[in-house]
């Protein structure tokens, strides 16, 4: 075993997302295709539903209660998930030497709730590499948005309770580009559901970090350095409908596209609405 694998003992206790946690029911997304194979991943207050093909997480599931988070340090240790072989784990090697980031899929922050001792586990548990995929290192505004969501969606309910279940995941295409063993995702989405005037809402978002295809784009690729990762573009992040992550990821959301605040009438053009800043998120009509 590496040396950024852990005991897997430490793991056998760990209770997983809570899909009754807002009251309703909200399941972890699980893909619409039999043939897709997944193993489940349960961790402290987080789910990671991985895809051992792709060696990524298809999607991960976070319960969030915005009143008992805790603010603790980080420590980038960074290891293996002991209850799957690595050869079905994208490990550091792909992250070594490169221009990479390991980017956390449930946030690392989000977890981080409750007693001492379980947010303690919890802010450990998020820096598993089943919870992480390729990003480019670059940071903008549009990274900057996508950072902040939950707690742009917490502020909103705080005339509720406060409380959050988030779906991430990579949009993972046959089309990504490959490197190191694996493909890297270009597109990332997130689902969000909370109770808002006493019924379950959600909205969903993408964020893009396709290249620039443009001639400059074209050259700087052709003279590549070779080994190097795939060119990789500025983040921009979108509101989009739930529906379309379905249609996107081929994942089931449950009841989440039929309570979705973002309207879908929209021309196809301005179906998807790029996010300048957090105020041009639709929360309802």
């Amino acid at each position: 075993m590496s040396d950024d694998a852990v005991s897997g003992a430490s793991l056998t206790n760990r209770e997983g997302y809570d899909e009754h946690f807002l009251g309703p029911s909200v399941p972890l997304p699980m893909p619409t295709r039999p043939e897709v194979e997944t193993v489940v991943l349960p961790y402290t207050h987080f789910t990671v539903v991985l895809r051992p093909d792709r060696r990524l997480a298809a999607a991960t599931a976070v319960c969030i209660d915005g009143e008992r988070l805790q603010d603790l340090g980080r420590d980038d240790n960074w290891r293996l998930d002991p209850r799957l072989p690595e050869s079905a784990q994208t490990g550091k090697a792909v992250y070594a030497n490169n221009s990479l980031d390991r980017g956390h899929l449930v946030r690392r922050l989000d977890p981080v709730w409750g007693t001492d001792s379980e947010a303690a586990t919890a802010n450990d548990d998020t820096f598993h590499f089943t919870n992480a995929a390729p990003q480019a290192d670059v940071f903008n505004q549009g990274k900057e948005l996508w950072q902040g969501l939950e707690n742009f969606l917490l502020d909103h309910a705080g005339q509720f309770d406060r409380k959050l279940t988030v779906l991430t995941g990579p949009v993972l295409h046959e089309s990504d580009p490959p490197y190191r063993g694996i493909q890297v995702p270009l597109r990332f989405w997130k689902v969000a559901a909370f109770m808002q005037d006493g019924t379950l809402a959600s909205t969903a978002y993408v964020l893009d970090q396709s290249p620039d295809l443009t001639r400059d784009a074209d050259r700087a690729l052709a003279g590549a350095t070779p080994g190097a990762p795939p060119p990789l573009g500025a983040f921009r992040t979108f509101q989009v409908p739930v529906s379309d992550i379905a249609e996107l990821t081929l994942l089931d959301f449950g009841p989440l596209p039929d309570v979705d605040l973002m309207p879908v009438t929209r021309a196809p053009e301005t179906r998807w609405k790029q996010l300048e800043s957090h105020s041009d998120i639709v929360l309802g009509t």
